[in-house]
């Protein structure tokens, strides 16, 4: 497959909602297709970003995240977050979205996030045109109304994937 075509194709891969802040405790929330878990022991995750997006640079030097995991109700707020930049949008006022306290970090956790993972950064290696950001996980937590015998119901989650912008989750 070409390159061309494949960007054309494009992955099919999960959403989260990353949020991160700066040095003087302005936050900023940005859509990533790019996390997946890396490691049990220690438990680490990894996400990938442009060094163009305002947000890489918040995370390089305060060396801490937070993953949300958005359900497709909000995906117009996921989208939002994607597409415009945090250097001259507040993400939080133009979404509605709400910030929370987090346990162990300085980036709050997105409420209407049924999952979050709150992470320090470990290591930063440059891939091609983006860096990947391995983060240790702190802590996690989970919106209980989303777990079934102790589990995660997708049913009930409703986590999103995305193709080339177009937002899709899971049926029954």
């Amino acid at each position: 497959m070409s390159k061309d075509n494949y960007n054309q194709a494009g992955p099919i891969s999960p959403v989260v909602m990353v949020t991160c802040i700066d040095s003087t405790g302005k936050t900023n929330i940005i859509t990533l297709g790019m996390f997946m878990p890396i490691s049990h022991e220690p438990p680490l995750v990894l996400i990938g970003v442009s060094p163009k997006r305002y947000s890489h640079n918040l995370i390089m030097e305060q060396k801490e995240f937070v993953v949300n995991s958005p359900g497709i109700g909000i995906s117009d707020k996921v989208h939002l977050c994607g597409v415009k930049s945090g250097r001259d949008t507040d993400k939080w006022r133009e979404t509605g979205l709400t910030p929370v306290p987090a346990q162990r970090v300085k980036p709050p956790l997105i409420d209407e996030c049924y999952g979050h993972i709150e992470c320090k950064v470990v290591n930063a290696v440059t891939c091609g045109d983006h860096t990947l950001f391995v983060g240790e996980i702190l802590a996690a937590s989970i919106d209980e109304r989303c777990l079934k015998d102790g589990k995660l119901n997708l049913l009930k989650a409703n986590p999103i994937a995305q193709k080339n912008w177009d937002y899709h989750t899971i049926s029954n």
